[in-house]
Formats: structure tokens, sequence, C-alpha cells
């Protein structure tokens, strides 16, 4: 259901033409459906659909989004950050048999909340119109004053489900990169990470630290 749900939030921005006035959304949207499914394609349509042009001409004004439109979008490109870190930060872990005290829980800790960050400071740095240090040293500055609190909580949330998952919801075979089990198991833990960092989220959005996307080269934070 996920990965529908991805695909066809990509082929109405794609192929049915509801672009987005801000690029990165077009990406955060179809990684939000990977671990949300039909609530991303709700939400999607609900509130991403109608800030397209082309929506625009055939509807008209869009509606009125609330302020709880900045802490949702905010969450989506956390979640986004956190869903592509555990999937680079997962597989290698099983690909290279990395292990912290015998066991690959922690090492995919580690290897994970480091892909979030990493995703993070690739959107940051592709996101600025400064050049060479400066758009590096904006990246990890916006990252670090943005995102880092969100991501953590959402990571945090993540990991204690992945804990539980492995020692006592699932049979350790299932909890395996290669097993579709494990992958549902982080799809669960992805969404609880979401609600997890809602509260993060809101506190940064309502203190301006943390502002919706915005249409312009530098104004994705």
């Amino acid at each position: 259901m996920g990965l529908v749900s991805s695909a066809l939030i990509v082929v109405d921005t794609r192929v049915l033409g509801y672009r987005q006035p801000v690029k990165i959304t077009e990406f955060v949207w179809p990684v939000t459906g990977l671990y949300l499914g039909p609530v991303a394609i709700a939400a999607y349509r609900r509130w991403a659909r109608p800030q397209s042009p082309r929506w625009q001409q055939r509807h008209g004004r869009p509606p009125k989004r609330p302020r709880q439109i900045a802490i949702l979008t905010g969450l989506c490109v956390c979640g986004a950050h956190c869903a592509l870190g555990v999937i680079l930060g997962e597989v290698v872990v099983s690909v290279s048999g990395i292990r912290i005290g015998g066991d690959t829980l922690w090492a995919g800790y580690i290897s994970d909340y480091s892909g979030a960050v990493t995703v993070g400071v690739t959107f940051r740095y592709f996101a600025s119109v400064r050049r060479g240090r400066q758009r590096m040293w904006d990246a990890l500055v916006t990252v670090a004053k943005a995102d880092l609190l969100a991501v953590t909580a959402f990571e945090i949330a993540l990991f204690i489900w992945l804990a539980i998952s492995r020692n006592v919801t699932a049979a350790e075979p299932s909890m395996d990169p290669t097993s579709p089990v494990f992958w549902f198991f982080i799809q669960i833990g992805l969404a609880c990470g979401f609600v997890a960092a809602w509260p993060a989220t809101a506190w940064l959005v309502r203190r301006g630290i943390k502002v919706a996307p915005r249409r312009g080269p530098d104004r994705t934070r």
C-alpha cells in the first residue's frame, strides 16, 4: 500500500501535471506515501494538490490553509529525512555486516540517524543559492536549527519501536532487511516517529524557527 500510494502521488504530480510550486515537496510527498500510505494521499489531495497551478486554473483560488498545515508540511519534510535515512542505514548495515556488541540493532541506530541527518543536509544544500563552503555552512546551520530537534524525536520513537519489534513482537528471522516483514515493521516505526515528532515540530513552527517550504531557491526551511 505504501508503494502504491507513493506511485499514485508521483503520477499525479509528474504525469497528470499537478506540479508543486515548491519543488522539494514533489519529492517529500511520495516519500511520505511510502510509510503513511492512503493517509498521505488524503493529506496530499486535501492540502498539497490545490497549491498546484493546474488545480488553480481549473478551480480558482485554493482553500485557506490553517496554521496546522505548516506543522504538517514540516513533519513530512522531517519524515522524508528519516524514512530515506533508515532505508539507507539498514541497507548499509545489512550489506556491510557491521555489528556492535554482537548485534546489528545499535549499528542500525547509528546508521539510521546518521543517514537522516545526511539526507537533511543534502536537501538543504541543494536548496541554498550560495556556493562552495558558504552553501554547505548554510545547510548545516539550517539543519541544526530547524530540523535536528524534530528528527531526534522522530528517530527515538522509531528506535524504541524497532527494539520492541526485535525483542518482543517479531521473531529474529523476520527482522532482516531481506524480509518484507522487516520493512512493514519499519513502516509502523516511521508512523510512530511521525506522531512523536509533532510536538517538537509544532514548537519550532510557533517560534518561527521552522517555516513551511515556500517558492524560491532559499526558502525551504
